[in-house]
């Protein structure tokens, strides 16, 4: 009879465990359904939204929802316009900087364009000719870049030398 006991005890042990598992399954059944279902119910609301927002489906709606789509509407236009304000002005100061950044580097290449143009045309004209204070000028700034590129050359240069010839022989092979 004993043993006949600790049967039935085992047995409803087993069955109290099997219906307690069950219940706990079924109520996770129970919980993801309904979770499901309002998932479904958010996401259809979220696609009616949006097609109201894009004009569809407006025929469902009464006055007042009208409206209110209207000046849910006009607000997010008046975002959207206030940050393309934004973007525009952000834009044009930074095309103001970079214009007044191009009319410095403009000027600066004009005045090198117009300091090389001068030196060469000094550089073409004969000692003989008019000018002759800045053709002497100029053999002067020749002769001192000379000397700074390397004193050690001018020991070595013959006195009748003339830097002016030699830059018009190295021009005529460059052209």
């Amino acid at each position: 009879m004993h043993s006949i006991k600790a049967t039935i005890e085992r047995y409803k042990k087993a069955t109290a465990e099997t219906s307690s598992a069950y219940t706990t399954q079924e109520l996770n059944a129970q919980f993801y359904q309904q979770e499901s279902k309002k998932l479904r119910q958010q996401i259809q609301l979220m696609q009616n939204t949006n097609r109201h927002l894009v004009g569809e489906g407006l025929s469902s709606l009464n006055v007042r929802e009208l409206k209110q789509l209207e000046n849910r509407l006009e607000r997010g236009i008046t975002r959207i316009r206030s940050k393309k304000h934004e973007a525009i002005l952000a834009e044009t100061e930074n095309l103001q900087k970079r214009e007044i950044q191009l009319e410095q580097e403009n000027a600066f290449l004009r005045s090198k364009i117009a300091e090389n143009e001068r030196l060469q045309e000094l550089s073409m004209m004969p000692t003989g000719e008019q000018g002759g204070q800045e053709y002497n000028a100029f053999q002067q700034y020749l002769a001192r870049n000379m000397l700074q590129l390397n004193m050690m050359e001018v020991a070595a240069v013959p006195s009748n030398y003339d830097p002016l010839s030699a830059d018009k022989k190295s021009d005529l092979h460059l052209h």
